[in-house]
């Protein structure tokens, strides 16, 4: 753990600070952590290098569930080498949901635009400045990364996993009629206030959550644009995908076509 924080320092340090934009807006990354400790110093050094490259202004805002490995001792060096101004952290005494999560972030975000993402690196970072350059051609409220158009994908996962993925979405899409290819995906630009309102009228959790806000956008007539990614399956730790999810996504699902039809 250690030997990859001083990496992260040496690789920090030289990264170019020429690059400059016009563009005035900060962007606030939001990443919930739950036993993260090897993703988390990788994830960092590769936003940071990210937006280093791009010039875009930013901020990572860590949303720490008091993991039993240490996470939060890591995000703490983490931000002595980057600086407060860049890694903000939001200690939290458990697991309190996703949704609470984007919250809390969002209550200790700087930005006018907020990016979430995964911090197991299932998310690359590269993908942001094709985020943010897709916003700025229609000033969209939300752009959401999908991995079931020309130019997306998913490494690392055998054929069943992409079958009840593909099949989850393509399901959703035509039962819902949202016109979105990936409504479980969970890495996304919002405006802040567009963010803000959604989320005070979501009431899902878990996975649900993430096509709930998608549903919701769709209601208050959101611009919603895509950007191909490649979705990559956990290297370190876990997955914390199960049964009970899949289960909650087709209870959320069948809710939402009531709602819709109605």
């Amino acid at each position: 753990m250690y030997r990859v924080i001083i990496l992260v320092r040496n690789r920090h340090v030289t990264m170019s600070k020429d690059v400059t934009r016009v563009n005035k807006n900060k962007y606030s990354v939001l990443l919930p952590t739950y036993q993260e400790v090897e993703n988390l110093p990788l994830i960092i050094w590769l936003i940071a290098n990210a937006f280093e490259q791009s010039g875009y202004n930013w901020e990572v805002v860590i949303i720490e569930d008091n993991s039993p490995d240490n996470t939060e001792e890591a995000a703490k060096r983490l931000q002595k080498i980057y600086g407060e101004n860049r890694i903000i952290i939001h200690s939290r005494p458990g697991k309190l949901g996703l949704g609470t999560a984007y919250l809390a972030g969002i209550e200790h975000a700087t930005g006018n635009f907020i990016i979430i993402m995964d911090a197991d690196m299932s998310h690359h970072p590269d993908a942001i400045a094709q985020f943010i350059k897709k916003q700025e051609e229609a000033d969209y409220d939300i752009v959401t990364g999908t991995r079931y158009v020309e130019g997306g994908g998913v490494w690392g996962w055998g054929v069943y996993r992409k079958l009840v993925s593909r099949g989850a979405n393509y399901l959703a899409d035509f039962m819902l009629g949202l016109g979105v290819s990936d409504l479980t995906g969970s890495f996304r630009l919002y405006k802040r206030n567009i963010l803000e309102h959604l989320m005070s009228v979501c009431q899902s959790s878990g996975y649900v959550f993430q096509m709930e806000m998608i549903v919701r956008a769709r209601q208050f007539n959101y611009s919603i644009a895509e950007v191909p990614i490649t979705f990559v399956d956990r290297v370190f730790g876990d997955s914390k995908l199960g049964g009970k999810e899949v289960l909650m996504y087709l209870q959320g699902l069948f809710n939402f076509f009531l709602q819709v039809s109605n």
